[in-house]
Formats: C-alpha cells, structure tokens, sequence
C-alpha cells in the first residue's frame, strides 16, 4: 500500500447495507479505517460538501442516480471536481461502463473484489492525491501549452486536474478531432492529449491529420483510451502516437510517460 497518504478518509456509497459492511471490513482489512456511509447520490454530494473525503467509491446503480451521473455531477462541481472516484460494479458490459470510464474515474472495481483488486485501486488514487500535494513532473512543465481534445467535458476536467497536480497550466480544449485540427492549424502546442472514440473525427483519424498533414507533424501525442481491441490498439500504435494511457488512468502512468517524453523533446531541442 502506498504510504504517502496513509489514513484517507473515504466516503462509500453504497445502498445495500451487505455490500457496505463487505466493502468497509476490506477497506479496513487495507489500514483504511475513516469510512463514511452514504445510501444514495443526494445524501453523498451533501456529505461531501459538509465534509470533504480523500476518496468517493460508489456503486453503479443508487437509488436517486447511477454512480455514473454522481461522478458527473462532482465534475461539474467546482469544490468536487477533483475528488478521485472508484467504481463498484457487477456490470462488463462496454455501453455500461465507458461512460464512467468517459467522466474521470481512478478505478473501477468489479464486484465482488479481490483485497489485491482494491488494494491496487486505493494505490492509483492515492498516487493521483500524492501527484496534487507537489509531484510535479521537471523539464518547465508550467511553459507547457497541452492541447486536450475528448468529447467529454467531464474526462476534459478530470484530465486537466491530473495535469495540474503535476505543474502543467497551459490548456487548450477540443470536442473532437475536427474541432482539434482547426486549432493546431493556428495555434502551436507542446502536446497533443487525446481520446480514441469520438464523433466526426476520432483520435486515430486526428493523429493521422497530425502526423501527415500538419505543419506542427512532430509534436507528441498521447492517446487516452478504453479500447481492449488489440487490433485498433496496434493500428492506434503504428498511426505515430507517442503513448497510450488506459481509461481510467493512472497518475503515475501519465506522469512517467510525460516525463520520458519531455526529457526526448528537451534533448532533441539540444541536439538542434
């Protein structure tokens, strides 16, 4: 487990009383001893606001809402916008949980779990909180210029929280590819972060404008994704993209690849 925050408070949501008893004991189990309950979407945005916790997990299905409109609703908070969020879900199915996946979550974890499963869970978000107290990545991270390009404004907000935990402040924002290529065509950028599905213009479709078409064919290119098709993955691999981030991602995930990556940029700059 990691150590660097080692007694968050976590706030679960959860409408069956079994369920919540089984998942605090694991929690517990883990060293996570604050654990507050709240039985649906209503009562834990009001528990949040009269006492913020370190970490939200929620079940998919509440009473009032799905986890996946109580994520949004956070997003779309200004004083909750950043408070990680994890996943409890029977659910496999793609149509049901990618929208989560779309609005900024730091885990989903099937249900039931393995104590391994949430112990790996609880590390990513509390390496994502450890990234907001000043990890911050080197290489003038704050001169950077990021454009983010996602059809979803929730994934849009979570993605620039994570950014700016690591020290980067300068962010310019697409819908989709289309509206992305308009930009670049006028504006330079450092880098590109993007999803894979979109409308109009999908990532894939994007790093193929950037690559062959654009005056700016060099900047890197992270694609963010929930894509488990190897085969669009490879096509998404061999298209130029610097990097590949799975959705959720991870903290410290994201952190290393721009880490590797601004390290390439500075030293080819020198060798210019």
């Amino acid at each position: 487990m990691n150590t660097a925050f080692a007694d968050p408070t976590l706030l679960l949501v959860e409408p069956s009383a079994m369920q919540a008893k089984y998942i605090t004991q694991a929690c517990k189990e883990l060293g996570m001893e604050r654990v507050r309950l709240a039985g649906s979407a209503a009562e834990a945005l009001a528990s949040m606001r009269d006492v913020r916790p370190d970490v939200v997990i929620s079940a998919l299905y509440l009473p009032d809402m799905t986890g996946t409109d109580l994520v949004v609703a956070m997003r779309d908070d200004p004083d909750l916008a950043g408070l990680p969020f994890i996943l409890v879900s029977s659910e496999t199915r793609p149509q049901a949980l990618d929208p989560v996946r779309q609005a900024g979550v730091c885990g989903i974890l099937p249900k039931p779990f393995s104590t391994a499963q949430l112990s790996r869970a609880l590390d990513t978000t509390i390496d994502y909180l450890a990234a907001e107290h000043g990890d911050a990545i080197d290489f003038r991270a704050e001169e950077l210029r990021v454009l983010l390009v996602d059809d979803s404004s929730s994934a849009r907000k979570f993605m620039r929280r994570l950014l700016e935990n690591l020290g980067i402040m300068n962010f310019i924002e697409a819908e989709n590819g289309s509206v992305a290529a308009a930009i670049l065509a006028e504006t330079m950028v450092d880098l590109v972060i993007t999803d894979y599905n979109m409308p109009e213009m999908d990532g894939k479709d994007l790093v193929d404008f950037i690559r062959k078409q654009s005056w700016q064919a060099s900047v890197p290119i992270i694609m963010v994704t929930s894509e488990a098709n190897m085969g669009r993955l490879a096509a998404i691999e061999s298209a130029g993209v610097s990097g590949i981030c799975d959705k959720p991602f991870e903290a410290h995930v994201v952190r290393d690849l721009l880490g590797r990556l601004l390290a390439n940029r500075d030293a080819d700059n020198g060798n210019n």
